[in-house]
């Protein structure tokens, strides 16, 4: 088990590269399910969350090969339809399997999903979509088995714009017989990244990048070689990094339209920020402004920079701010441990109110899940003295070695073995 310490009080500043996306990842590895053959994904993150997707994989019968950031997958053997427990527990991603697998063997079951440990994240709308399609499913001893001799056209409307169901159904409807129509589907850029790779593989989909998806079924695909699109919210964490700590950054691959809200509440704090087509960089304000964010999907704040967000207003040296978080309601569990670093925050219903000036100072965290770990990060790097953050395999599933960036950014900061779990 490891820890972060980090000696706070250090400005970030200097240049480093962002990786490539992990939720951008999660869906071009299921995809590869779709039809047997060797697939190259680059710029693949390597990070805990491609890891348990390639031990899923592998327990399906694909191979999975890491080499630096070089993802190699072959499905040709692939021959099983079980998800098990084991695997997708560890990760909700996991059951983006469940559409693939559906289409190819018509039939698939898949375990219940696992992951953050936070918030109702249900997955009736993935199985809502799978029945819309023709499939019979069932929920059996924690397992949703699927059957479908062959998956037929239809018009699907999703309540809630919600990334895994796109991204499920849009795989599953791709060798679907007929037309699908997806309305209300998620926009996000993981989503166009997934609609494009399939493209490529040869399905036939309008809509790309809008609200609305038109997929007219095709009876086989073709492997293709992919590569991963920057991970926009590891590139917020670095720029939200570096204004609470004072610095200026140059981020280098990355791509500055899927940042724009981002952006634009950066430049409403009081940074400077100026963007290429693929850099970014940006120098903090003297001192932070009281900034307002309220999330949304995309093209809104994202729901996973709201922890980050939420540091960087309690590291401010002045003014109250207040973080609203609509996509979900109760992800604030970063909050009691932003307090313990001396954060004034208050939490009604599903907003936080933040009372900046009072300094942030040094002290022993836990990460409860993958984006508080981030904040407590952001806060500790801004704070006077020194901090431990526990639990850091959190961190690591959406971070490809953030002691190294930060390094080179010039943070004081270390990872130490322990034994505390």
């Amino acid at each position: 088990m490891d820890k972060l310490v980090i000696q706070g009080g250090n400005k970030l500043c200097g240049r480093i590269k962002v990786s490539g996306a992990k939720n951008g990842s999660l869906a071009l590895m299921p995809a590869t399910i779709l039809s047997p053959g060797t697939y190259h994904l680059t710029n693949t993150p390597n990070l805990r969350d491609v890891w348990t997707m390639s031990r899923l994989m592998t327990a399906l019968g694909a191979f999975c090969e890491l080499n630096g950031n070089d993802l190699f997958i072959d499905t040709r053997e692939l021959n099983s339809t079980e998800a098990p427990y084991e695997h997708v527990k560890n990760m909700r991603a996991s059951f983006y399997v469940l559409g693939p697998l559906l289409a190819r063997f018509g039939e698939a079951r898949v375990s219940l999903p696992g992951g953050c440990a936070w918030g109702p994240r249900p997955v009736d709308l993935h199985i809502k979509g799978m029945e819309r399609l023709g499939a019979d499913v069932k929920l059996e001893n924690g397992y949703v088995v699927a059957k479908a001799k062959q998956l037929t056209g239809t018009k699907i409307h999703l309540d809630i714009s919600s990334v895994g169901a796109t991204g499920n159904i849009l795989m599953a409807a791709t060798l679907a017989k007929g037309t699908t129509l997806i309305s209300n589907a998620a926009t996000e850029p993981e989503i166009t990244a997934l609609a494009r790779m399939l493209v490529k593989m040869g399905a036939k989909i309008d809509g790309i990048g809008t609200a609305i998806l038109e997929i007219e079924g095709v009876t086989n695909l073709k492997p293709v070689d992919e590569t991963t699109i920057p991970d926009r919210i590891e590139a917020a964490t670095y720029l939200i990094a570096t204004a609470a700590t004072g610095g200026k950054i140059d981020l280098e691959n990355v791509n500055p339209y899927h940042l724009t809200s981002v952006i634009a509440k950066l430049e409403e704090c009081g940074c400077e920020v100026d963007v290429n087509s693929d850099s970014i960089f940006l120098k903090a304000a003297e001192k932070i402004l009281p900034t307002d964010i309220t999330t949304a999907v995309y093209p809104g704040i994202p729901t996973d920079i709201q922890p980050q967000w939420t540091a960087l207003m309690a590291a401010a040296s002045e003014g109250n701010s207040k973080v609203i978080d609509v996509v979900y309601t109760d992800r604030f569990k970063h909050i009691p441990e932003l307090m313990r670093l001396g954060a004034d925050i208050d939490v009604i219903d599903n907003s936080a109110f933040i009372k900046a000036g009072k300094k942030l100072t040094g002290a022993t965290v836990m990460a409860s899940d993958l984006r508080a770990g981030a904040a407590l990060v952001v806060a500790a790097l801004a704070a006077e003295g020194t901090s431990e953050i526990l639990r850091v395999y959190h961190i690591d599933r959406g971070y490809e070695s953030i002691e190294n960036k930060l390094t080179a950014l010039g943070a004081n900061i270390k990872r130490v073995k322990t034994e505390l779990i």
